[in-house]
C-alpha cells in the first residue's frame, strides 16, 4: 500500500525506475502474448487438419484390416503382424518457437516395400498388402498428430502463464507503483510547501529582528548627538565669558 512507502527522494527515484522497468516487460509479455496466439492458430489450424487425416486414415486402416481378416482369416493376418523383423524407430528433438521448447518427432522404418515387411509376398494376397499399408500410413499420421497435439499443449499453457504475467503486471503491480509514486510526489510536495513556508518565516523575523537593530542603532546615535549637542551649549557660554570684549 501506499502508506507502507516512506515519502523520500530515493524511494521516489527507486519506484519510478521499477515503473520504467514494469511497464517494459509489460510491452513485452504483450508482444510475446500475441506472437504465441498468432503461433498457436497456425498450430490449430495443422492440428485440425492433422485430427482430419488421422480420423480418415483410423477409418481407412479399419476397414481395409477387417476386410483382410474377412477374406484371409485371422490367423493369417496374426501372421503376417507377427512376422515383422524391424520396427519403426521414433526420435525425438526439440525446437524453440517464440521461447517455447516444443517437441520435433521424427520416425523411421515406419513405411516399407513388400520385401521389407517379413511375410511371404507368395503366401499373403493384397488385402493384407493393403491393410499393412494403411496401418503404416496410420502410424504416420499418429506421430504427426503427437508432435502438433503436444506442441499445442505446450503453446496454450505458456499462452496462459504469460497472459497471468502481462495481468498481474497491468492490473497489480502497476496500478500499486503509480499509486506510491503519485502518495510521494503529493508528500514531497507538502514538505517542499511546508518548509518554503519555514523559509519565509524566519527570513521575516530575521528581517524584523534586523529592522528593530537598525532602529536601536539609530536612536543610539540620535541620543549620542543629542548628548553632544548638549555638551556644547554647556561649553559655548563660558567661552564668552573668557573673551577680551567681556573683559573691557
Amino acid at each position: 500500500m501506499a502508506n507502507d512507502v516512506k515519502p523520500t527522494r530515493k524511494n521516489l527515484m527507486a519506484i519510478e525506475d521499477r515503473i520504467e522497468l514494469s511497464e517494459r516487460g509489460h510491452s513485452t509479455l504483450e508482444k510475446k502474448r500475441d506472437g504465441l496466439i498468432m503461433e498457436f492458430m497456425d498450430i490449430l489450424d495443422k492440428a485440425q487438419d492433422v485430427r482430419g487425416d488421422l480420423a480418415e486414415d483410423y477409418e481407412d486402416a479399419q476397414k481395409k484390416i477387417n476386410m483382410a481378416r474377412a477374406m484371409e482369416g485371422d490367423v493369417a493376418v496374426r501372421g503376417a503382424a507377427s512376422a515383422l523383423q524391424e520396427h519403426p524407430e521414433i526420435t525425438t528433438e526439440s525446437k524453440n518457437i517464440m521461447g517455447v521448447v516444443v517437441p520435433q518427432i521424427e520416425s523411421s522404418r515406419v513405411s516399407k516395400s513388400l520385401d521389407q515387411r517379413g511375410y511371404g509376398i507368395m503366401g499373403t494376397s493384397a488385402r493384407i498388402d493393403e491393410a499393412a499399408e494403411a496401418y503404416e500410413d496410420l502410424l504416420e499420421s499418429i506421430i504427426l498428430a503427437a508432435e502438433v497435439e503436444t506442441a499445442m499443449k505446450k503453446m496454450l499453457r505458456e499462452i496462459e502463464t504469460t497472459k497471468r504475467r502481462v495481468n498481474a503486471l497491468e492490473f497489480k503491480l502497476l496500478p500499486d507503483l503509480y499509486d506510491n509514486q503519485e502518495y510521494i510526489e503529493q508528500k514531497l510536495e507538502e514538505q517542499e510547501r511546508e518548509e518554503t513556508f519555514r523559509l519565509k518565516k524566519i527570513k521575516e523575523k530575521k528581517e524584523a529582528e534586523e529592522k528593530a537593530e537598525r532602529e536601536a542603532e539609530q536612536a543610539a546615535e540620535a541620543e549620542e548627538a543629542e548628548a553632544k549637542q548638549e555638551e556644547l551649549e554647556d561649553i559655548q557660554p563660558d567661552t564668552a565669558a573668557q573673551s577680551p570684549a567681556a573683559n573691557q
